[in-house]
C-alpha cells in the first residue's frame, strides 16, 4: 500500500495566524540562514517540490507546542524556514541533505508537526524538509509480525494497512489523525495502551537513515535480539531529527485480540491508586490501559468528587485477559477501592484525542500546559504532591492537577496539568504587558516541575521529546553523559546542520534564543 501519486497526507495545522497579509512575524529571535534562489534552484532540481511562499513556510514554521498556539492570536509563529522542501521518497530526501551539508544550510525535518514541545520548528531558518510523501507500507511479513513503512505514513493510514492483515501494531498516541510513524521513532513516542505493548522503542526494530552527508545506513532488522554491539537503532529513537532523518521503519506486530474487558475503581487518595497500579504490574499483569487520575482531574473528567478514578482497559487472547483482569481485581477491589461504573471507560474512549478544549482556553487568555515525567514507583507520590504544590503556589494558578497515564513494572509517567491567568483577568492577545506576564508564568510552571523533577532523579520527560521547551533542562538531566551526547552529534553531523539548536545540543548557528 502506499499514498496516491502526487497526494501525500497533510498535517493539521493547530490554529490559524492571526496576521494580515504582509505582517506575519516570528516570535523567537536569533540568526537565521538564508537560501538563495541558485541554492533554492538546485534544491528544485533534486526535490519533488520546492516552496518558499510565505503561507508553506509559517505552516513548517509551527507544530502543536501551546505556547505558539498563544503566539499564534498575535500574528506570530514561532520561526520561518527560507524554503519548504517536500521529497517523494528516500533518494531525493538524501539528495537534498547531501546539497545542505555541502552548503552548511540547516535542515529541519518535519512532518505531522503533531509535538509539543517546538522539535520541528527551524529555530535558525534554512530548509523545512517535509517528508509526509513518504508515505504507505513496503512490506508485511506476517510469519515474522513485522510491518515496514515509509516515515511519512499518518497513524490511521499505518493501522489501516495492518490491521488488513488481522495485525495491528498497538500504538494509539491520543496525536493518532496528526502524527507520523516517523515522528513516533523521532520522539521516542507512547501509545495509550502501552503498559500492553511498549513504547514505540519497543516496537521498532530496525531504521532506514539518511545521515547529515547524505549516507543512507540501515539499522537491525537482521533477527531479534542480534548482537551486534551497540544497537545503533536505539541511537536514533528519540534523537527529533539532530542524527539522521529516519526514512522507513520496521515495526514489531501482534495479531488483533480476541477480547476485551474494562474495568472502574475509585481510591481516597492518589498515593493509594499508585500503589494499586504497582503491584498489579508487580506481579506480571499488563493491562493495556492503566490510568489514574488525581480527585482534581477526576471531578473534571468524570463529574466524581472526592474520588480518584483508575481506569482499566485490557485486550488479549480470553486465557491471558482473564488472567489479567483476575489480578486487576484483586488488587484492587479485594484491597478495598470502591467499584465505579465500568461506563467510565466508554467515556475515556470517546474523549481520549479530544484536545479541542486547547485553543478557546488560549484564546480567552488562559496559560495552559501539560508536562509528562517519569519515574520510579519509589519517587512517584512524593514527586506528584511537590509538582502539584509547586505550581499551585506560583501567582495566577487556576488548576493543578496529574493523572499517571502509562505504567510500567519499575515506575510510570505522570502528566501534569496546570492553566494560570493574568491576575486582572482575561486580556486581549498581544497586550505587551499581558504577554510578558504571560512568558513569566509559562516558564515559571515548567521551571516549577522539572526543578522538582530533576531533584527527584526522575526524568524529565517520557513521551513528548524535548524539542525547544525541554532543551534546557537537558543538560542537568544527563550530568557527564551530556559531553557523550555532543560527541555523538559532531561525529555523525560535523556541520552541525540537522535539527540546530534542539536537545539542548550546541548549534554552529548561534545560540538558541528562547526563552
Amino acid at each position: 500500500m502506499s499514498s496516491p501519486a502526487g497526494q501525500p497526507a497533510r498535517p493539521v495545522p493547530v490554529t490559524p495566524v492571526d496576521a494580515a497579509p504582509g505582517r506575519l512575524s516570528e516570535r523567537i529571535g536569533g540568526p537565521r540562514v538564508p537560501v538563495d534562489e541558485e541554492l533554492v534552484g538546485r534544491l528544485g532540481d533534486l526535490c519533488d517540490v520546492v516552496s518558499t511562499e510565505l503561507d508553506d513556510r509559517a505552516d513548517a514554521g509551527r507544530d502543536w507546542w501551546p505556547a505558539a498556539i498563544r503566539w499564534a492570536a498575535a500574528g506570530q509563529v514561532p520561526a520561518l524556514p527560507a524554503a519548504v522542501a517536500r521529497p517523494a521518497d528516500m533518494a531525493q530526501v538524501a539528495a537534498v541533505l547531501a546539497l545542505c551539508h555541502q552548503a552548511r544550510v540547516p535542515v529541519t525535518a518535519t512532518a505531522g508537526r503533531s509535538g509539543v514541545c517546538g522539535a520541528s520548528i527551524p529555530l535558525f531558518g534554512g530548509v523545512a524538509l517535509d517528508l509526509c510523501g513518504l508515505a504507505g507500507l513496503v512490506d508485511l511479513d506476517d510469519t515474522s509480525l513485522l510491518a515496514d513503512l515509509h516515515a511519512g505514513t499518518f497513524g490511521p493510514d499505518v493501522e489501516q494497512a495492518v490491521r488488513s492483515q488481522g495485525t495491528t501494531v498497538g500504538h494509539w498516541p491520543q496525536s493518532m489523525e496528526l502524527s507520523t510513524v516517523g515522528g513516533w521513532v523521532a520522539c521516542r513516542g507512547a501509545g495509550q495502551l502501552s503498559t500492553r505493548y511498549g513504547k514505540i522503542e519497543d516496537m521498532v526494530a530496525g531504521l532506514e537513515v539518511v545521515l547529515a552527508d547524505g549516507q543512507v545506513i540501515h539499522t537491525g532488522g537482521a533477527g531479534p535480539r542480534q548482537a551486534l554491539g551497540p544497537d545503533l537503532t536505539q541511537l536514533f529513537v528519540g534523537s527529533e531529527g539532530t542524527l539522521g532523518i529516519v526514512t522507513r521503519v520496521l515495526l514489531r506486530l501482534h495479531p488483533v485480540p480476541a477480547g476485551q474487558a474494562q474495568r472502574a475503581v475509585g481510591f481516597p487518595d492518589f498515593a493509594a491508586g499508585l500503589h494499586a497500579c504497582r503491584r498489579i504490574l508487580r506481579r506480571g499483569a499488563t493491562p493495556a490501559v492503566l490510568r489514574l487520575y488525581d480527585a482534581a482531574e477526576t471531578a473534571r473528567s468524570f463529574e466524581l468528587p472526592g474520588t480518584c478514578a483508575l481506569v482499566v482497559l485490557d485486550e488479549a487472547d480470553p486465557p491471558l485477559l482473564a488472567a489479567t483482569m483476575a489480578v486487576v481485581d484483586d488488587e484492587t477491589l479485594g484491597a478495598g477501592a470502591a467499584e465505579l461504573d465500568a461506563a467510565l471507560v466508554d467515556r475515556w474512549l470517546a474523549h481520549r484525542n479530544d484536545v479541542s478544549a486547547l485553543v478557546p482556553l488560549t484564546r480567552a487568555g488562559l496559560v495552559v500546559d501539560t508536562v509528562e515525567i517519569a519515574g520510579r514507583w519509589a519517587t512517584l507520590p512524593a514527586l506528584y504532591r511537590r509538582c502539584v504544590d509547586a505550581l499551585q503556589a506560583l501567582p495566577g494558578t487556576l488548576a493543578a492537577s496529574a493523572h499517571q497515564s502509562h505504567a510500567y513494572r519499575d515506575g510510570a509517567c505522570l502528566y501534569f496539568t496546570f492553566a494560570g491567568r493574568h491576575p486582572d483577568g482575561p486580556v486581549e492577545p498581544g497586550d505587551p504587558d499581558a504577554d510578558a506576564w504571560a512568558e513569566r508564568y509559562y516558564l515559571g510552571a515548567w521551571q516549577a516541575v522539572l526543578d522538582e523533577v530533576l531533584a527527584a532523579g526522575a526524568a524529565i520527560s517520557h513521551h513528548h521529546g524535548i524539542g525547544v521547551n525541554r532543551a534546557r533542562f537537558v543538560a542537568p538531566a544527563l550530568g557527564a553523559a551530556a559531553a557523550v551526547h555532543v560527541s555523538l552529534k559532531q561525529a555523525l553531523d560535523p556541520r552541525g546542520i540537522l535539527n540546530p539548536g534542539k536537545l539542548g545540543l550546541p548549534s554552529p548557528f548561534g545560540e538558541v534564543p528562547w526563552p
